[in-house]
């Protein structure tokens, strides 16, 4: 298992992403807004964790981060509406102060575990900062 610290609008996480899916392992995955270098980071934390409450984090997840080109509002409702989601409850969601808290807490969470980086992975509690190399490769055989 994989517990991954990362941003939805870092290009890092991005290339981490298209690694670590093709890995056969369960991933945790865990939001750290860098909003210092990505403005757009709790907004597409939050759209991830809205998609989440109709069943589609993880479809959410995977398109943010495979289109790092198309993350303002307007792509963010094309999103929804390919995921098929209720589109009201989606808005109303990532609006959520409980959106908003999950964030946080998932951002104090990676503060707590010596985050300092995005991506930072962490396998059987050693943490590996950066795009996947092989020393994490090398730990999760």
């Amino acid at each position: 298992m994989v517990i991954e610290y990362a941003d939805l609008e870092c290009p890092y996480c991005a290339r981490a992403h298209l690694i670590l899916k093709q890995l056969p392992i369960t991933r945790v995955f865990r939001h750290f807004p860098v909003t210092s270098k990505h403005p757009r980071a709790r907004v597409l934390a939050a759209a991830a964790e809205a998609a989440g409450r109709q069943g589609k984090f993880w479809e959410m997840h995977d398109s943010l981060l495979e289109d790092q080109g198309h993350l303002d509002d307007p792509h963010l409702w094309d999103r929804a509406r390919r995921l098929r989601l209720e589109l009201d409850r989606f808005e109303a969601d990532r609006r959520s102060p409980e959106v908003a808290e999950r964030v946080d807490a998932d951002f104090r969470s990676g503060i707590r575990a010596g985050v300092a980086t995005t991506p930072t992975q962490f396998v059987n509690g050693a943490s590996y900062p950066g795009v996947p190399s092989a020393g994490l490769r090398d730990a999760l055989r």
